[in-house]
């Protein structure tokens, strides 16, 4: 299946952000089209666009991960009390200069793009064979990041698709270690790490699973959609991080953001999220998390001080916690995000997971104007949202005839 992966012969060196140079392994032959050798007559690409719910929710929900990001990036490694001394009582309002600019995105919201693209991938890889290790193709997706970072693994990616020219993402943004040495031991795609952290780095880049799977899966049940989600956010956080709480807190995140852009309100979603997380083996830490993140947020008004109570973020439940208390504490987007940021430890991480819930939960249209322009790669993020709203339409398949709207995806979204 994965015989387009190389021995690395040699360092690859990726283009200088910027440069607008095409990554060296990204020409090359193009994709095979499916179904017969006959080409339509050329005709103009009709891409299909998101119906209005779909786009407003899958918008909602990367944008709104990559502004909690951005905001939570310049404070990341500052105490409470460090940023209230800096900004005020009421700490973070909007952005801040990171990375030398303001509306900087991190590694949080790169991957999960990459994530994105992994997953859509892996769908035009099972339109045409019929079958799919997802997991081993988002993996894929994740040592492309890698190249991006100027790293590498044993194992070679091919550097094909859209993305990977997004030269804005050639920035290194203090990327998780975890992350990093386990992408670069990879032997070959699909291997799972050699340690046992629960970091909050699975968790981070999940979203997008939750958006996938209830767009999949549109006539399921929320339960049958749920239950997915989960088991891939957990299976695709494990590509990284070894401890069950590590990989049970990522797929809380999915199956959480699976039944919102279904349309749960968070509290049913919440309740059916806990509901399947409990028949998991390993699922005490996270559960316990997430209670106590509701018990916290049914007990009185939004405090920044109560995010104390549920640690730092460091650690994924405590990641995932922080975000589920702001997403519930808050009620609406720019105080929840604010919210999950201004406190002691991950800042962007916690950020990001509670941009992902409050914007599939409540929409783009939720999203103050003040966050969205200036936000890096926002553009890029629109596309992939979009793209993850209509991929069950795009005519690739084996029996689908050859066009140059097929192309156009296989292209975009190589399979493989």
């Amino acid at each position: 299946m994965f015989s387009v992966f190389r021995r690395k012969p040699a360092a690859v060196v990726a283009p200088d952000a910027g440069d607008g140079a095409r990554p060296p392994d990204a020409a090359g032959d193009p994709t095979p089209l499916p179904g017969t050798t006959r080409r339509a007559p050329p005709t103009r690409l009709h891409r299909p666009k998101p119906l209005p719910e779909l786009k407003r929710r899958w918008r909602g929900c990367l944008i709104g991960g990559a502004v909690g990001d951005a905001l939570g990036a310049p404070v990341e490694f500052k105490s409470l009390e460090e940023i209230r001394a800096e900004l005020g009582p009421g700490g973070v309002h909007g952005y801040l200069e990171a990375f030398g600019r303001f509306g900087a995105i991190t590694d949080d919201t790169q991957m999960a793009m990459f994530t994105t693209e992994g997953l859509l991938r892996a769908y035009t890889h099972g339109a045409l064979q019929g079958s799919v290790d997802v997991a081993a193709i988002v993996d894929h997706a994740y040592l492309r990041w890698l190249h991006t970072q100027r790293s590498s693994a044993p194992v070679q990616p091919v550097l094909d698709g859209w993305l990977v020219n997004e030269t804005a993402l050639y920035a290194s943004r203090v990327p998780g270690a975890t992350v990093m040495q386990s992408l670069q031991r990879k032997q070959f795609p699909g291997e799972r790490p050699r340690n046992h952290s629960k970091g909050a780095g699975g968790a981070m880049r999940v979203a997008p699973v939750g958006l996938y799977c209830a767009r999949l899966h549109e006539g399921m049940s929320d339960e049958r959609v749920a239950r997915h989600a989960l088991e891939l956010g957990a299976e695709i956080a494990s590509l990284t991080h070894g401890h069950p709480t590590g990989q049970l807190a990522a797929g809380a995140v999915a199956a959480l953001v699976a039944l919102l852009a279904r349309g749960r309100p968070l509290a049913e979603a919440l309740d059916l999220a806990c509901a399947l997380l409990e028949r998991r083996p390993g699922h005490d830490e996270t559960l316990a998390a997430i209670v106590r993140a509701r018990e916290l947020a049914a007990a009185g008004p939004a405090s920044a001080d109560q995010i104390a109570r549920l640690g730092e973020g460091w650690i994924a439940e405590e990641a995932v916690a922080i975000a589920v208390y702001s997403a519930l504490a808050a009620g609406e987007f720019d105080a929840g995000v604010r919210l999950a940021v201004n406190h002691d430890g991950d800042s962007d991480t916690t950020g990001a997971i509670a941009g992902n819930l409050l914007g599939v939960l409540h929409g783009i249209e939720s999203i103050p104007t003040r966050f969205t322009n200036g936000l890096e790669l926002v553009d890029a993020l629109v596309a992939l949202a979009d793209d993850l709203a209509t991929f069950p339409l795009w005519p690739v398949g084996e029996f689908q005839p050859a066009s140059d709207l097929s192309e156009h995806w296989l292209e975009r979204y190589p399979a493989h």
